[in-house]
């Protein structure tokens, strides 16, 4: 397998284990825990019993972020493995990379919002939900890396292919 094949897959892995933690930090409701209760961003759970979260604006924004980054990951993952399985085409993986480092910019700015919402906060700790969120972040960017490196390595064999090159 080559480099720009190894590139593509590794940036595919790292998508697939960004887009299930952003899913997984969304949907779940263990964003902070204190005395009797967790919550996250849908629901607020006091000692057993759960309610919709109260419109606040930070809370909203912090859930469009997370909610679009999820979905333009699964958009690039699916982009992801069509350009590496189309051999017979040499696809460009420009849209690919402008959706995985667009996903990572709004899961840092969803979780800096969050945080600097729920920082000061006396009696209250960040749970595991919050953290697949920072967790998801790098992936989210080395996997933009990857494809971007694999793209760069395609744009130079294209470019190169018509000089005669004694090796």
């Amino acid at each position: 397998m080559g480099v720009k094949k190894s590139l593509q897959t590794g940036g595919n892995l790292l998508n697939l284990l960004s887009s299930v933690l952003t899913v997984l930090s969304t949907t779940t409701s263990y964003w902070i825990r204190q005395q009797g209760g967790h919550s996250g961003l849908w629901q607020e759970c006091t000692h057993g019993v759960c309610s919709n979260m109260p419109c606040q604006n930070t809370l909203a924004v912090t859930t469009a972020c997370m909610v679009l980054a999820a979905a333009f990951s699964i958009v690039a993952l699916g982009m992801g493995i069509r350009i590496q399985c189309q051999e017979a085409e040499s696809l460009r993986s420009q849209n690919t990379i402008v959706l995985l480092f667009l996903s990572g910019l709004l899961l840092l700015i969803a979780l800096t919002v969050y945080t600097a919402k729920n920082a000061w906060k006396p009696e209250v700790f960040f749970s595991w939900s919050y953290f697949f969120g920072w967790l998801a972040l790098p992936f989210s960017f080395i996997a933009g890396f990857c494809f971007l490196l694999a793209d760069m390595i395609m744009q130079s064999t294209e470019a190169i292919s018509g000089f005669p090159v004694c090796l």
